[in-house]
């Protein structure tokens, strides 16, 4: 069976379109479809896990609190959020899609983060 990560695809003013396309032990990727949504006043994100989040169409303003200014996404942008970086979606364009994958990030015994690298530095 293929499948195609654009099918589908119907805006809803309502509510984003969250599809879980993949599962496993520390991994989590999800296709979004956001029409306009935004986070509510006042919310902020604060993720256990890492998320590495790639705007395959439309846009959206995405808010850091540590930041002083919202950064526009465009198709084609991507981020990686380190967990527990509060955040926000200020805003998105009438047909936005998102590929977001949620990850554990392991830190090693001095507190440092390694991403695919193991402990001696191999990947």
């Amino acid at each position: 069976m293929n499948l195609n990560l654009y099918a589908d695809l119907v805006p809803d003013a309502g509510a984003e379109q969250i599809v879980e396309l993949l599962s496993r032990p520390g991994l989590r990727i999800e296709r979004i479809v956001s029409s306009g949504q935004a986070s509510p006043p006042g919310f902020w994100y604060d993720q256990p896990r890492a998320e590495w989040v790639l705007l395959l169409r439309g846009e959206a303003t995405l808010a850091f609190e540590d930041e002083p200014a919202p950064r526009l996404l465009k198709a084609g942008d991507f981020v990686d959020i380190a967990p527990h970086r509060r955040h926000r979606v200020e805003a998105t364009a009438a047909l936005t899609l998102w590929l977001a994958v949620h990850y554990e990030q392991k830190e090693s015994p001095a507190g440092m983060t390694v991403e695919g690298v193991s402990q001696d530095g191999c990947q």
